[in-house]
């Protein structure tokens, strides 16, 4: 399936409703009956032959791991409540809460804080082995 194109990309992001937009690569609860039942990735989106319906391909994140597809309006994708089986569904994007004290994107860093940041990165490609000992 080819990806999405930026402007059919666009045409999801129009409803959006209060920034809920799901797109690929974001991690989605499924809800059944108002009952959260799994999470899962969206690995891609592209217009179905139905003009406004969208095939979302979803990776199950349970065991074992499993890829469907579902076909949905872009507000079912962005949230609304749809009918799948005699089931109400609903997807809702998945956002981490920040922790207190986490770096916010909108406060500057000083050059101390972002040059103490660097001293702690470990590269374990250049991360030297222990040396063992022979018998």
């Amino acid at each position: 399936m080819p990806a999405v194109y930026p402007a059919e990309l666009q045409l999801l992001k129009i409803y959006s409703y209060g920034g809920r937009v799901a797109e690929i690569k974001d991690i989605v609860l499924i809800y059944m009956e108002n009952d959260p039942i799994s999470f899962a990735r969206v690995e891609d989106i592209v217009p179905d032959h139905k003009k406004d319906w969208y095939q979302i391909r979803l990776l199950m994140l349970q065991i074992p791991l499993q890829v469907v597809t579902w076909i949905l309006r872009a507000e079912y994708i962005n949230g609304d409540v749809f009918a799948m089986n005699g089931k109400s569904m609903r997807l809702e994007k998945v956002v981490a809460p920040v922790e207190p004290g986490e770096h916010d994107d909108d406060t500057p860093e000083s050059d101390e804080t972002s040059e103490k940041k660097q001293d702690n990165i470990i590269s374990f490609s250049q991360r030297k082995k222990p040396k063992t000992e022979g018998p």
